[in-house]
């Protein structure tokens, strides 16, 4: 089976599909990361990797949340009859939900942030909106957000001191204070292995 995947939780899926007992039998085909900046372009970037993709597997599936399309993912997905993991973003996958809708309803100015955000702030976020040449929009894009939350899921940031230096770097960045929520990923190895072994359920 094939897995389209978002860049971003790429690596995530395959270690999962690792870590079944038995190994899922998925192969991951990753797409760019920064598609997620043009949402609108995600469904057309997964048809055509569908389209290249044919004949090579019995079974294709995607690796993405809604991912702010809008529903066009879902169109797609139908029309192609192909399978995609829950949710309407990322963030569901690892934290479930609920847990981050309440995040969210707690303080509704909440920028959150996964381990690949941590690690690629720098590029994916810091100069994508072009702050790297122009620092004083900051407070256009990130006045209105008033904590950082981490979802971190994997290793713990208590035990791994260079990532939770990235996270503390980016929220700093921001001009935010920092709140780690430890997720781990057993929500998406769940997803993946009812994606894979259930497709229907």
């Amino acid at each position: 089976m094939a897995l389209i995947a978002c860049g971003a939780l790429a690596t995530h899926a395959a270690a999962a599909a690792a870590r079944h007992t038995p190994p899922l039998p998925v192969d991951v085909h990753p797409l760019p990361p920064l598609l997620h900046n043009h949402p609108q372009r995600i469904a057309g970037e997964v048809e055509a990797t569908i389209d290249r993709l044919a004949g090579r597997y019995n079974r294709v599936a995607v690796g993405y949340a809604d991912c702010g399309t809008y529903g066009a993912l879902d169109a797609l997905c139908a029309r192609r009859g192909v399978e995609r993991l829950p949710g309407l973003h990322c963030y569901d996958l690892y934290a479930g939900e609920a847990r981050v809708a309440a995040l969210l309803d707690e303080e509704p100015g909440t920028y959150l942030l996964t381990d690949f955000l941590v690690r690629s702030f720098d590029r994916t976020v810091w100069a994508e909106l072009g702050l790297d040449r122009h620092p004083g929009l900051r407070d256009d894009y990130f006045g209105h957000y008033t904590r950082c939350v981490w979802l971190a899921q994997d290793p713990d940031p208590d035990t791994d001191p260079e990532l939770l230096a990235l996270a503390r770097r980016a929220a700093a960045r921001l001009g935010l204070p920092l709140q780690v929520e430890r997720t781990g990923t057993a929500l998406l190895d769940d997803a993946l292995a009812r994606l894979v072994l259930d497709p229907d359920g």
